[in-house]
């Protein structure tokens, strides 16, 4: 065994491999070594079940990989790879795909025949589709198509009830997302940042398991009704869209941690806002209100509320008895004079900036 790695390794000295206690190698990374073809004593290395060769110049891989029949973890990110390498396709035992960060335009349909992947990421692409097959991956709980050029997603997404984990589908073109997204209802991360959204899918209510959701800088003008039905759901990064307001039952996210709606067009907050009893963060800047709900003085574990850049011209009083009140930032607004309690909150150790 010692000859085939010394072979391997020779031309790349800080490359590094593991092996079992049998002394079979069962892991080979290849990290960053200006690599543009893959040797020979590579391919017959059969015991292989993890491979690195990221970030180096390969733009194919030979045929004879196929040899690698163990091999659950393959990564190629940062590579020169304009097609999808075929031969990917003879490792059916594979679990992590990771191709990030090439020049790939198309995914061939038989993806699907890989059944056993947890992972995949081909994010950083030049993709303007996938297949529908992509939905045949029943085991998946990640997956990462950000940074690509697609403008839209088969419905057969909502095939993959084992996405548990992560999807990401940040900086492409949708306009809008297929309504099956909503049968994903183990999804915990979602993300949908930088796109062209207009609307959300009304049955979103039914992600039940969401706990982070990004759709910042797109072009929402309102939520639906069901988005308070997010129970689990802990972060909401909403900034960067054109909501006018929010609905009333957005005071069911009993969860919620964190609120960011800066960058919007906001001009009301509905009062059910005040039963977010969770809530820690609420980014309220550069938004257009005038005033704020009394129940706003209800969020007893508040500790950062921004409302930089509005049309405030009074604050609610209730405000001053957030026992949790860490920083008030109040820069840009027309309250004037400032209401005495402002003191109270400073001298309690609040930070107001005016």
């Amino acid at each position: 065994m010692s000859f085939v790695v010394d072979n391997v390794l020779s031309p790349y000295p800080w490359a590094s491999v593991t092996g079992d206690a049998a002394g079979n190698v069962v892991s080979l990374s290849a990290r960053a070594q200006r690599i543009e073809s893959i040797p020979e004593t590579l391919t017959i290395m059969e015991t292989l079940s993890a491979l690195d060769l990221s970030f180096n110049a390969l733009d194919e891989l030979p045929a004879e990989l196929e040899n690698l029949r163990r091999l659950n973890e393959l990564r190629l990110d940062g590579n020169e790879f304009r097609d999808f390498p075929d031969v990917v396709l003879s490792f059916t035992g594979l679990r992590v795909l990771s191709l990030y960060k090439n020049r790939i335009s198309n995914v061939p349909s038989e993806l699907g025949k890989l059944r056993e992947i947890r992972v995949l990421n081909l994010a950083d692409n030049r993709l303007s589709s996938v297949p529908s097959q992509l939905g045949e991956l029943s085991r998946l709980h990640t997956l990462d198509l950000g940074h690509n050029e697609l403008t839209e997603l088969p419905y057969s997404l909502g095939d993959l009830n084992g996405l548990t984990q992560y999807l990401y589908l940040s900086y492409n073109r949708f306009a809008s997302v297929p309504d099956s997204l909503c049968q994903l209802n183990r999804l915990r991360y979602l993300n949908i940042t930088d796109n062209l959204l207009t609307h959300l899918p009304e049955q979103i209510g039914n992600m039940a398991a969401l706990r982070e959701l990004r759709l910042y800088n797109n072009r929402l003008t309102e939520l639906p009704r069901s988005f308070g039905a997010l129970r689990e759901l802990r972060e909401a990064h909403l900034m960067g869209n054109a909501l006018t307001g929010l609905p009333q039952e957005v005071g069911g996210l009993h969860d919620l941690r964190e609120l960011r709606l800066m960058d919007n067009n906001l001009t009301v907050l509905p009062e059910s806002i005040g039963r977010l009893s969770r809530l820690r963060i609420l980014d309220l800047r550069n938004n257009e209100l005038r005033r704020l709900p009394d129940s706003i003085g209800e969020l007893d574990q508040l500790t950062h509320l921004d409302l930089r850049n509005n049309g405030l011209d009074e604050l609610p009083p209730a405000l001053a008895t957030l026992p949790r009140l860490e920083k008030l930032d109040l820069r840009w607004n027309i309250i004037d004079p400032l209401p005495e309690w402002i003191a109270t909150l400073e001298q309690r150790g609040c930070a107001v900036l005016t």
